[in-house]
């Protein structure tokens, strides 16, 4: 091993406290971005360019190439292509390299699929199953009912929602603050049920559940501390299964749900940006999609020579 291949770890780890403190990444994304580098260079290691410095086009564009031949998908490859360009353009503006070698590197695109999402009747009951099963009032049935209350109220992200603490809601105007990616805050509403739902659960459910250390969060788990997402996954899951025919979603459908009902409710496209605290319309635009039928009826509706 050549001292510059020694060198590699210390420049990854450099570059985490990058991605970490001056990119204010979440923690899932910076570990993928790392494993997609690290990838890169072992690949790069194995053509002779093990140092950082080596970097080339020509050694992206073999890395790349290796990952379709090993049969990965157009997401992944996107994904990995923008870690390395992320990571090439961090290296050139520190002076680790002389130019930005990833600036030109090109991906397929990824392929846009839309989850699935519930028919407004699903997700009434949808709501409505966890409603039943809370009539014992039992403290997790009444959290699980206020959870999906608010997630189908507000589209709110999984990690936003176990991030909340009490004082982030307003229950006088209905509202909730929400810190998103790169900690922009956004002030996002929510109905009566959602209000209602989240009112018994702060009365009757989180003081039996809470132990000591829970802080000021909103939603506690089954030890009574912070919830995490991975619990409210679960939730989703297993309450969605008691909806007959609904297709199988979690908490990122309950959200494509939320924007997709707003939209046929009306509500114009900026709004609901808006409110799923997108930075780009762009990517509001990936969260509707609208019907064939509804299409011709709305031109049958609208247009005078329908």
């Amino acid at each position: 091993m050549t001292s510059t291949t020694r060198d590699v770890p210390v420049v990854l780890a450099e570059y985490e406290r990058h991605l970490v403190s001056e990119r204010d990444l979440a923690p899932h994304t910076v570990r993928a971005y790392l494993a997609d580098v690290a990838g890169l260079m072992e690949h790069a290691g194995r053509m002779g360019r093990g140092d950082v410095s080596d970097l080339d086009l020509r050694t992206l564009r073999s890395w790349l190439a290796h990952q379709q031949v090993t049969g990965r998908s157009r997401t992944t490859m996107a994904r990995r292509a923008t870690a390395v360009r992320v990571f090439t353009a961090w290296l050139a503006r520190t002076g680790r390299i002389p130019s930005d070698v990833g600036a030109s590197l090109r991906s397929p695109k990824a392929r846009q699929t839309l989850p699935p999402v519930l028919r407004q009747d699903e997700a009434l009951e949808l709501i409505a199953a966890a409603a039943r099963l809370a009539d014992d009032g039992s403290p997790v049935g009444i959290r699980d009912t206020a959870m999906l209350e608010l997630l189908y109220a507000t589209g709110v992200r999984v990690g936003e929602l176990v991030a909340l603490d009490i004082d982030d809601l307003d229950r006088h105007r209905n509202v909730v603050r929400v810190v998103g990616k790169g900690r922009k805050e956004r002030t996002v509403p929510f109905g009566r049920p959602a209000a209602e739902a989240v009112d018994a659960w702060l009365t009757r459910g989180r003081p039996r559940l809470v132990a000591p250390g829970a802080g000021p969060a909103l939603f506690l788990g089954a030890r009574g501390g912070r919830i995490d997402q991975r619990a409210v996954r679960t939730v989703v899951h297993r309450r969605i299964s008691d909806v007959p025919g609904a297709p199988d979603i979690g908490p990122h459908g309950l959200r494509h749900t939320a924007a997709t009902h707003l939209l046929e409710g009306g509500a114009d496209l900026r709004s609901v940006q808006e409110l799923l605290g997108h930075a780009s319309l762009a990517t509001t635009q990936l969260y509707t999609h609208v019907s064939t039928d509804r299409l011709r009826q709305a031109y049958r509706q609208a247009h005078p020579r329908a």
